[in-house]
């Protein structure tokens, strides 16, 4: 990519009317098909004893990492979330760590993935509330804490959406366009150690998108829990006898 383009959106490879393929796609598709075929050889042949793969034992310590961290942060069953904040942690990782190779652009470096990315959180929101909590009670959660609070709910509804993909592609776009300028400064001093850094921002990132994510998909149902727990709570006292 040319130092004059910040985006991969701007390298197109084919093109007719409204529809073209460009580095976006093609990366894109590359990475959900290294993502699959790589789930499929490991998965094919599972052991539970004490003798197996390194590939298996490291998708153990992934799954077992994101397990705990939606614990911890939900407070709530990670079983529930964990597919969906893996899969999205997982495309994000392998996508910023394929930097590695020379010429390979991540395609979270353009905002049309990392939009995409946000929508798919922003439609996860609601489906898990509705489904942990149901149709009403979802709704109402935009009722509070008073009915005034309506439009206000709805903006943070979509400005955090918006937060969400502007802050992945800010931060991926913005590397990648450091890594193209310092290597036309210093193509033979930059190159290792900015791979470096890139696997470590890579890394960083892909975390922060999958807890940030986490955060707002749990965050209806733990309200919910609050103050049901503060009105059960609450309840008792008011049955209590008169001490008088």
């Amino acid at each position: 990519m040319g130092e004059d383009q910040i985006s991969p959106d701007a390298e197109v490879f084919w093109s007719s009317g409204f529809f073209n393929i460009n580095l976006t796609l093609v990366t894109t598709w590359a990475v959900m098909a290294l993502l699959i075929i790589g789930a499929w050889l490991i998965t094919r042949r599972l052991s539970s004893g004490p003798r197996m793969s390194r590939w298996q034992n490291a998708l153990e310590v992934i799954v077992t990492m994101l397990r705990n961290q939606i614990r911890e942060i939900s407070g709530q069953d990670p079983h529930r979330y964990l597919a969906f904040v893996g899969t999205l942690f997982l495309f994000i990782l392998v996508s910023n760590l394929l930097v590695v190779f020379p010429g390979y652009v991540p395609p979270t470096a353009s905002l049309s993935t990392t939009a995409a990315l946000a929508v798919a959180v922003f439609v996860a929101v609601p489906v898990f509330a509705i489904t942990h909590q149901g149709l009403r009670t979802y709704l109402r959660s935009y009722l509070r804490p008073n009915p005034f609070m309506l439009p206000f709910n709805i903006i943070s509804e979509l400005s955090r959406t918006l937060a969400l993909a502007v802050r992945l592609f800010g931060n991926v776009m913005s590397f990648t366009k450091i890594v193209a300028i310092l290597l036309v400064i210093a193509p033979l001093i930059f190159p290792a150690v900015l791979n470096a850094l890139g696997l470590l921002t890579g890394v960083v990132q892909a975390y922060i998108f999958a807890v940030l994510a986490t955060v707002y998909i749990s965050a209806n149902s733990q309200t919910e829990r609050s103050d049901d727990h503060s009105d059960h709570a609450t309840a008792p006292d008011a049955n209590e006898p008169s001490r008088a």
